[in-house]
């Protein structure tokens, strides 16, 4: 790595607080290109135009994404918006090469009919671990919190009486996030009665303050909150796919559907765009079919009498 984007992911984390995944996917985006320069035998100063397009050509032929090559465009941009700032180049070349269009990824969501189904069928678990599942997939469900911000998760953070969560999110940015009475009831039944039969599994933890514990009583990883949904589907015999993105996904999908601001769901979720939060926006192929029967005359079955 040389000195110059060493430099840059140390900005990335000490001026801009980007998290150590976001850090590692510039690195990664940027080394790549750095690659090719290599491979060329160029240098920063003599990018230009052609050569960015030969790049991405050059990255499609090894069947490298769009979405991927929209992602690293993103990166590199940045990047050299960067090494102009500080004046190491005199221009980003970046600025004058379009990114390549990727195809619309419809976000992964839960319908209506099938989180219904899903905490119903959790209801009737009897195991030891059915009331943490529960408040579990009724809160993240209620909240649209990332796996990060799930697991990160202290008892001081819930404020059960006014249904409000302290959240911590990307770039320790902070943020106040709602839940329903649903989700509240769930937890408040977790926290009197599986949690403190949970602590009892490890003493070494016995004090943590971690809203959500495994079964071994210890606090939750991303991983672990991962796991603990396929188990779910197991249990409950519903196969829904199910993973965190799916439910955060499928929160913000439910607030967009009622008619909720675009705005709202931005600061609840914590984007710092827009333009992220506008994928919502974007109807999908199934809802698309499911509104067209509605709708059109010529598209409902006929009973013949």
């Amino acid at each position: 790595m040389n000195r110059s984007l060493a430099e840059f992911l140390d900005y990335l984390k000490t001026a801009r607080n980007y998290s150590l995944a976001t850090i590692n996917a510039y690195s990664s985006d940027i080394e790549s290109f750095y690659t090719y320069l290599l491979h060329e035998g160029l240098k920063d100063n003599e990018v230009n135009h052609l050569i960015i397009r030969n790049y991405l050509s050059s990255e499609m032929l090894l069947d490298v994404s769009k979405r991927t090559l929209k992602r690293r465009m993103s990166a590199l941009r940045h990047y050299y918006r960067y090494l102009v700032k500080n004046e190491i180049l005199s221009h980003n070349p970046f600025l004058l090469t379009a990114s390549p269009k990727a195809s619309i990824n419809y976000p992964d969501v839960l319908y209506r009919e099938q989180v219904q189904a899903l905490l119903e069928a959790n209801k009737t678990r009897t195991d030891s671990l059915q009331e943490r599942d529960q408040a579990l997939i009724e809160l993240m469900l209620a909240s649209g919190l990332r796996a990060s911000e799930v697991v990160n998760l202290t008892l001081q953070d819930v404020d059960i009486r006014r249904r409000i969560i302290n959240v911590i999110g990307k770039g320790n940015k902070e943020r106040l996030v709602p839940f329903t009475h649903e989700a509240k009831d769930a937890l408040v039944k977790y926290l009197q009665n599986s949690r403190n039969t949970l602590l009892l599994h490890d003493q070494q933890f016995e004090k943590t303050t971690a809203v959500f514990l495994s079964n071994r009583g210890r606090p939750l990883t991303t991983r672990g909150l991962a796991t603990i949904l396929k188990a779910v589907e197991t249990k409950c015999g519903h196969y829904f796919n199910l993973h965190p993105h799916k439910l955060r996904h499928s929160f913000a999908t439910s607030l967009l559907e009622n008619g909720a601001d675009l705005r709202v769901i931005q600061e609840i979720l914590g984007h710092e765009s827009l333009n992220t939060t506008q994928v919502y926006t974007h109807v999908s192929p199934e809802a698309m079919k499911k509104e067209y029967a509605k709708a059109h005359p010529r598209a409902k079955k006929i009973v013949k009498k």
